[in-house]
C-alpha cells in the first residue's frame, strides 16, 4: 500500500464527533470567524459530495509536505485540524496520527489533530441536516 513507505504513527489521534463538528460549522457561520480546518483524504473515491468548507488533499500527498501545511495552518490561527476520509478507519486515523506527531515534534500545545468519527459516510448519512452542510451533494451517492 501507498502509506508503507512512511513511518506508522506514534500517536493515536483523538477524535471528534458529527454532531460537534457541525456545531463548530454553524457557530463559525454566525460569526465568520474559524480556528479551525476541515481535510477530506479522498482521492479516487472523492464522490458524492464534501463537508462545506473542507480542503481536499488526498492523503497519499500528504506525509511529504506536512511541514509545509503545518506552517500554512499555524499562520493562519488553526488550533483544530480535523481529517476524514471514506470512514476514517484506515487514511483518515492515519492522517491525523502522522499530524499529531508532527504536532508534537514542534512542542505546539496550542493546536490538534483530530479524526471525525465515521468519516464522510457517517457524515452524509446522519440525516438532512448534515447534507445541507454539503457542497455538491448527492443524495444517489449515498
Amino acid at each position: 500500500p501507498w502509506h508503507a513507505a512512511y513511518p506508522a504513527p506514534r500517536n493515536t489521534p483523538a477524535t471528534i464527533r458529527r454532531e460537534d463538528v457541525l456545531d463548530m460549522i454553524k457557530q463559525s457561520a454566525e460569526t465568520s470567524s474559524r480556528d479551525f480546518i476541515l481535510v477530506d483524504l479522498r482521492r479516487n473515491d472523492h464522490e458524492g459530495g464534501t463537508i462545506r468548507g473542507s480542503i481536499n488533499l488526498p492523503a497519499q500527498s500528504l506525509y511529504p509536505t506536512m511541514p509545509t501545511l503545518y506552517a500554512m495552518f499555524k499562520a493562519a490561527g488553526l488550533s483544530k485540524i480535523m481529517w476524514y476520509c471514506s470512514s476514517s478507519k484506515g487514511r483518515g486515523t492515519r492522517a491525523a496520527g502522522w499530524f499529531a506527531d508532527y504536532i508534537e515534534d514542534q512542542k505546539d500545545e496550542q493546536m490538534q489533530s483530530l479524526v471525525l468519527v465515521e468519516g464522510i459516510k457517517g457524515w452524509a448519512k446522519a440525516g438532512g441536516e448534515y447534507a445541507q452542510w454539503m457542497d455538491e451533494y448527492d443524495d444517489e451517492f449515498w
